[in-house]
């Protein structure tokens, strides 16, 4: 349609439009400048990196993670995704992945043709875990289980109750718990870690990212946390897939999670003004939310006179130009749903709320 020149407003993927910390840019350009830091670096990542890793846990997650066994550094946590379960998964092997949850926790379950069981979460939940229907379930072959809290789509927050009973789940059953967690520090007073709840190291893997928190998105830093054991085991096959980072991009990296409360709360105050506006479009979309969700992205119920949220992205992208992501792409519990991404100009969303407002006169 753009190709076209129509002019489409999307409020689809959610890669910050905001700059990292301009301290961090300055040591990648400093770094980039010296001889001796273009070959080729350790999979485990530099000692600056992982120090900075273990500090940023220890300041704002209240996690104390050894930063030469506990940690290890990803290009971004797609790639974690993949390694995690290439490290855990043989053939035929279950799953958990939530439904809604993001996709690729799915695709790549079935890329290395794991056995994909889905699990509901539900509004009426609060979007967590029926730990009840899942004790029903056959869980003798489940060997990995995903969560992402704060949830992406839908927002919802984490809370110590709910990683307490996924980290009692998890020691029960003898699953694996993978926390995929980058939506920590988005409208969100209060950043959580699994690994926060005691011996929760010895079950769970948890995955952070500098995508969203400090608006590196194309940078593609992020990393996972765990026993020394399940660190080793992700290394032995990241080890044969990549050979390590830029240099200059993990100590610019270090630097950016240095990054002072002030920084995240102008961040906020710019995610919350565009927040009202998102909220001002559920409202024209005669859309529900639910007011306490977190992270950068807007999750609604549509009203009963759309058939299905399809029907409400396809009646918005045609005729008013703007792009706004349909629920069922998350799993068949986020049909009735849609989601605006905040990471859009403010005059992008307010002129997208103009058109969507004037298809009603």
């Amino acid at each position: 349609m753009n190709a076209r020149g129509l002019d489409v407003i999307s409020l689809g993927v959610g890669s910050p439009d905001l700059p990292p910390a301009e301290e961090a840019i300055d040591v990648l350009c400093r770094s980039a400048h010296q001889a001796d830091v273009h070959g080729y670096q350790p999979y485990i990542g530099i000692p600056e990196l992982r120090q900075a890793f273990a500090d940023w846990y220890k300041k704002w997650y209240r996690v104390d993670l050894n930063p030469d066994t506990e940690i290890q550094p990803l290009i971004g946590s797609k790639e974690g995704i993949l390694h995690i379960s290439l490290a855990f998964l043989n053939q035929g092997d279950g799953v958990l992945v939530p439904n809604p949850g993001y996709p690729t926790y799915s695709s790549v379950t079935n890329l290395v043709e794991a056995q994909l069981i889905p699990y509901d979460l539900k509004e009426e939940n609060q979007w967590q875990p029926d730990f009840e229907a899942l004790e029903k379930t056959d869980l003798s072959n489940v060997k990995l289980m995903w969560v992402n809290y704060p949830h992406m789509p839908t927002g919802a927050p984490a809370t110590r109750e709910l990683y307490q009973r996924l980290v009692d789940f998890g020691r029960k059953h003898g699953i694996v718990i993978c926390n995929d967690n980058p939506y920590s520090f988005i409208l969100n007073d209060n950043p959580m870690s699994m690994l926060e709840i005691d011996g929760a190291k010895d079950i769970c893997i948890e995955m952070n990212s500098l995508s969203k928190s400090q608006n590196m998105p194309g940078w593609r830093v992020a990393m996972l946390a765990s026993n020394p054991q399940f660190v080793q085991w992700v290394l032995k096959v990241k080890s044969n897939i990549d050979s390590g980072q830029f240099k200059p991009m993990m100590l610019a990296a270090a630097q950016a999670l240095q990054a002072p409360k002030e920084w995240y709360d102008r961040m906020n105050e710019v995610y919350r003004r565009r927040r009202k506006i998102a909220e001002a479009i559920m409202a024209t979309l005669h859309c529900t939310f639910d007011p306490k969700q977190s992270g950068m992205f807007l999750w609604g119920k549509i009203s009963p006179e759309w058939e299905s949220s399809e029907a409400l992205a396809n009646e918005i992208l045609y005729n008013a130009k703007v792009f706004i992501v349909p629920g069922f792409i998350f799993g068949s519990n986020g049909d009735n749903y849609i989601r605006i991404s905040l990471c859009c100009k403010d005059e992008q969303l307010g002129e997208a709320l103009r058109r969507i407002e004037g298809l009603n006169n």
